[in-house]
């Protein structure tokens, strides 16, 4: 065996005329020193972007197989040229050094697309996930921030990934409704996810605080959620605390054999004290992020009945007969009276008066249960005498 220092690999590159006087010891990174067999010496390292080995073995006469061999022992699947020297034409490959011969092998390594390489290297994180962290500046490629996807690396490169530390949410609390081995129901606040529209997201969320009893969808951004609540909206959720309760609950949702019951406070006063709305919905291509009343979209049926009204606004029950995104709130502004505080769809206020008030569904036990939230007291503030 054979001692090996950056100095003494540059001097092999500048006998083999792949360095120059103005090239330094520091520009050769990433050494690694093996020993295939006892009588031999294999060095890997890293020159002006490439990957090399460098093998030190004086029985190698020259034969390919053998010294090929001999480099797979630190990677089996590597691919390249070993270069011939450039000093001597009564060998081939072989290049003296310090009694023994050294050969020189030159990496050719395939191209990978960025979120590929880095999903293959590091499989706990699924390509889509390894997408949004590259999209965020999170993953740099040879001291470089890149932030497109389909950058291509080789096994060479030194892919460098600096992920914030998440926000620590243990203190954050939800209100509890009910809670058993199977499910977890909570009283949603104003101003709260439902869970995080990606992987990087700083603020609590309920999908959070499910994560603290659920083991269903545990490795996501969405643990324990069966449906959701949008930010602004208040009032019933419901989670499952194992995949097999996620099933029924998901079921019986999809199934429309879940019970909703919201309450809303409206600007203005619906021409009719009650109706079925029974108006499909799509999204609306001039605002994608947006819905609205459409004949070429998907069934939608709301269910609705004044409960108290002045001259300015009136209190509703809502019952939804489908589930779609910004159904109630789409539906209540086709017939001319927005909820109030809608930004989207109507007029801001100091919170968007939309309450979950019920959910009655199956739970795993066989009970068929309705969940309730109290309508929150600004709702029939409004309106002195209506009791909720």
């Amino acid at each position: 065996m054979v001692k090996v220092s950056s100095r003494d690999i540059l001097d092999i590159l500048r006998r083999f005329e792949l360095a120059g006087d103005d090239n330094v010891p520091r520009n050769v990174e990433n050494v690694k020193i093996t020993h295939p067999n006892p009588i031999s010496t294999l060095a890997s390292f890293r020159f002006n972007k490439y990957q090399l080995y460098a093998l030190f073995d004086d029985t190698a006469e020259d034969d390919v197989n053998y010294v090929m061999s001999q480099i797979k022992t630190a990677k089996s699947t590597v691919q390249g040229e070993l270069l011939k020297n450039p000093r001597d034409t009564t060998t081939t490959y072989a290049m003296p050094f310090k009694g023994k011969e050294c050969y020189l092998f030159s990496v050719i390594s395939e191209k990978h697309r960025l979120d590929s390489e880095l999903a293959n290297r590091y499989p706990a994180n699924s390509r889509s996930t390894w997408q949004k962290y590259i999209k965020s500046g999170f993953v740099s490629v040879n001291g470089t921030v890149i932030t497109s996807s389909k950058y291509d690396v080789a096994d060479i490169d030194q892919i460098a990934i600096n992920i914030p530390e998440t926000a620590d949410h243990s203190a954050d609390e939800l209100p509890i409704i009910y809670i058993d081995d199977n499910v977890v129901v909570v009283n949603k606040p104003v101003g709260v996810l439902s869970h995080a529209k990606g992987v990087i997201n700083e603020e609590f969320t309920v999908a959070d605080f499910f994560r603290r009893y659920s083991s269903y969808n545990a490795d996501t951004n969405r643990p324990g959620i069966i449906h959701r609540l949008d930010r602004d909206t208040s009032g019933v959720m419901i989670g499952a605390r194992n995949a097999e309760t996620a099933e029924l609950l998901q079921k019986q949702f999809a199934d429309r054999r879940t019970k909703k019951t919201y309450y809303a406070v409206l600007d203005g006063v619906p021409k009719l004290g009650k109706a079925n709305i029974d108006l499909p919905i799509g999204r609306n291509p001039s605002a994608p992020s947006t819905f609205r009343v459409d004949s070429k979209g998907k069934s939608a049926v709301t269910k609705y009945e004044v409960i108290a009204s002045n001259d300015k606004h009136s209190l509703v029950k809502l019952q939804p007969q489908t589930g779609r995104t910004h159904q109630l709130r789409v539906h209540m502004k086709y017939i001319g009276t927005p909820i109030r505080g809608d930004k989207v769809y109507g007029k801001a206020a100091d919170r968007l008066y939309l309450h979950a008030f019920s959910l009655e569904i199956t739970i795993p036990s066989g009970n068929r249960t309705t969940f309730t939230a109290p309508v929150p007291a600004e709702f029939a503030d409004q309106f002195p005498g209506t009791k909720l």
